[in-house]
């Protein structure tokens, strides 16, 4: 489980495919997490809970499935990509976020992202089957970040959310652009409720 408090963004070095095995590797440079990380950790990158496969003090290598790759965005990813990174919760570690779990709903595509006023907004077009997790102030992570629902266009399912400048400043959102995909999860409570109600006589 994640919080959505990014802890670091690294940067893509590769992501290649071994021609033996055809196992995807996603290696990632970063300068802080990878201090005492160990293999088999669990680490959002993206939002997307990935396990630690090789490390040194600067790099963190991951092996990334097919399903992962048609799920997410991380078919975009190019040498030098921005990635948001957190490391898995621990049961001392403050809950500042919402849970997370990591598990990647799908992708939406950024319809705008800029300044209005003295604050920043992004507003992102999800799948329309998802929009019904969507709440006016509820929780949803994009790219592995926790946000809050600001707005919600019922008609469409498009989202609006706030951005304070260190979000910018701190995770890949500073360097998004209009058309742009991220990876979204929908709040796993309200996918619980659903499976209840639904299981109802």
């Amino acid at each position: 489980m994640f919080t959505g408090l990014i802890e670091e963004t690294g940067r893509v070095l590769s992501l290649e495919q071994d021609a033996s095995s055809g196992v995807w590797r996603l290696k990632v440079a970063t300068s802080k997490i990878a201090q005492g990380i160990m293999l088999g950790d669990s680490v959002a990158v993206n939002g997307c809970c990935l396990t630690v496969v090789a490390h040194d003090a600067e790099t963190l290598a991951f092996d990334v499935l097919d399903e992962t790759l048609r799920k997410t965005s991380f078919n975009l990813l190019r040498h030098g990509s921005a990635l948001n990174l957190e490391r898995a919760l621990l049961p001392t570690t403050r809950m500042g976020g919402h849970f997370i779990s990591g598990h990647v709903d799908a992708t939406g595509e950024i319809l705008f992202i800029g300044q209005e006023g003295a604050n920043h907004r992004l507003c992102v077009s999800p799948p329309k089957k998802f929009a019904r997790y969507l709440a006016y102030k509820g929780s949803i992570a994009v790219d592995g970040i926790s946000l809050t629902v600001a707005a919600l266009d019922e008609r469409t399912g498009a989202f609006d959310v706030w951005l304070i400048p260190r979000t910018l400043q701190e995770t890949n959102l500073g360097e998004r652009q209009l058309g742009d995909l991220v990876n979204l999860e929908f709040d796993i409570l309200a996918k619980y409720v659903e499976r209840i109600v639904a299981a109802r006589p």
